[in-house]
């Protein structure tokens, strides 16, 4: 084995650290430090301990911003939604059209333009149309669309049926997320869904992949307050029992 002079073991010691520098490499892997100094120490779980940690984090919280695509056999749809525990308000965007939805508590309402109501409302659409335009609609408990519009304005049952990775769970990568560092857990090698997970503070989800490609979601705002205030009397349309053709 060669055996270097001092000056010659200094100059290799300051090349290492400049190729350490040059390639980014992360501290820790020049320096030998612990790549979760700093983190909330989730990394050091394993995969199911950290799906488990991120759904009870969820599960708990009080509001959530949910943002992304859902792809389904009903077709494929655009949300953004802030949600809390008593309802939530947003936009659902379709193909076809775009709605935006209010609940409070159990009153809820659906928002659209007139070629939304003209696209529902059969024979009667030109006339609910004109009625129904840029109107808040209060949806009966009684209307079959209630249920649906409902579910995307229902926290934890959105989450619930939302964050479940399929398959055999792995760690993955370490990522960061709306700057935030995170750690992925996938199911069935990526197949059955990727989670990623903060490793800042609480371990919430950060960006869930489901499984199959149907679609990404992005959940943001954890815990801020979300504030719901029921539309005024002059915007809002009490349709009556059934809306049209929902």
């Amino acid at each position: 084995m060669a055996v270097f002079p001092p000056a010659a073991r200094a100059r290799r010691a300051g090349l290492a650290g400049v190729l350490c520098a040059a390639l980014a490499v992360p501290l820790a892997a020049c320096s030998g430090g612990d790549p979760d100094a700093g983190t909330n120490g989730v990394g050091k779980l394993s995969a199911g301990q950290i799906e488990t940690k991120a759904r009870t984090a969820a599960g708990a919280a009080k509001a959530v911003s949910l943002s992304g695509t859902l792809i389904g056999k009903g077709g494929s749809y655009q949300l953004d939604m802030r949600l809390n525990a008593d309802g939530g308000t947003g936009s659902v965007t379709s193909k076809r059209s775009t709605f935006a939805l209010l609940r409070i508590g159990d009153a809820l309402y659906v928002k659209a333009g007139a070629g939304f109501w003209k696209q529902t409302g059969g024979k009667n659409g030109a006339g609910a149309a004109q009625a129904l335009d840029d109107k808040y609609v209060k949806v009966p408990k009684s209307d079959p669309a209630y249920g649906q519009f409902r579910g995307f304005t229902d926290m934890h049952a959105l989450l619930g049926g939302l964050l479940g990775l399929h398959g055999s769970l792995e760690k993955g990568d370490r990522t960061k997320v709306g700057g935030l560092p995170a750690i992925q857990v996938t199911g069935g090698g990526g197949q059955g869904g990727t989670l990623d997970v903060s490793l800042k503070g609480t371990p919430y989800p950060l960006r869930f992949e489901r499984a199959g490609g149907a679609g990404t979601l992005q959940l943001t705002q954890w815990n801020s307050e979300v504030t719901l205030v029921a539309p005024g009397k002059g915007d809002t349309v009490d349709y009556g029992h059934e809306l049209p053709a929902s």
